[in-house]
């Protein structure tokens, strides 16, 4: 008699910013995913990948917001690749602790509800910014590069993938307006 080998558990990872366009891990599906209670803001200032510690960028991050919704994409990791992934995405999104990695409730736009590895903000961090006006935003933006490019590179990408999923950002898109007109 032999054993049934041990499969690992699914794992889907919730992208909201640069994952949308470029998720960088194998993947087996992907969805259109809602997760309640949380607001995409640019309220990470970012002292490596869109910006310097002299001069910071900003980058998104999921900030609690009781009532919020945002939505992005769920992205289920091909089998086999679950180890490799998770340590690529903490390599990645770890890289100054500002994040913090949880699971968060998903519902597929399929209507399936699953878990998902998401990263989000630390509002304790001294990385973190939330509610700073859009006008400042769109200032800063504009002008930080850092190790990944621009910085409005990256709000370019995620505003235009956001619009080519049909998932509405008005903030994202006003932003996206904005610093091309810088």
């Amino acid at each position: 008699m032999s054993e049934t080998p041990k499969t690992a558990e699914t794992l889907w990872v919730f992208g909201y910013g640069s994952l949308i366009w470029n998720p960088d891990f194998p993947v087996a599906e992907r969805q259109i995913a809602r997760a309640t209670d949380w607001h995409r803001s640019f309220c990470m200032r970012s002292i490596h990948h869109r910006g310097t510690e002299i001069a910071p960028g900003l980058v998104l991050a999921l900030d609690h917001a009781p009532g919020a919704i945002c939505d992005g994409v769920a992205f289920r990791v091909t089998p086999g690749a679950e180890a490799a992934t998770l340590q690529a995405l903490r390599e990645r999104e770890l890289i100054s602790s500002a994040y913090l990695e949880t699971h968060l409730p998903l519902t597929l736009t399929d209507g399936r509800e699953i878990n998902a590895l998401a990263y989000v903000i630390d509002p304790a961090h001294d990385q973190y910014c939330g509610n700073l006006p859009l006008a400042e935003q769109a200032q800063i933006i504009a002008q930080a590069i850092g190790g990944r490019g621009p910085n409005r590179d990256y709000l370019f990408a995620t505003a235009d993938h956001l619009a080519n999923l049909g998932i509405a950002d008005p903030d994202l898109t006003w932003l996206a307006t904005q610093v091309r007109n810088l």
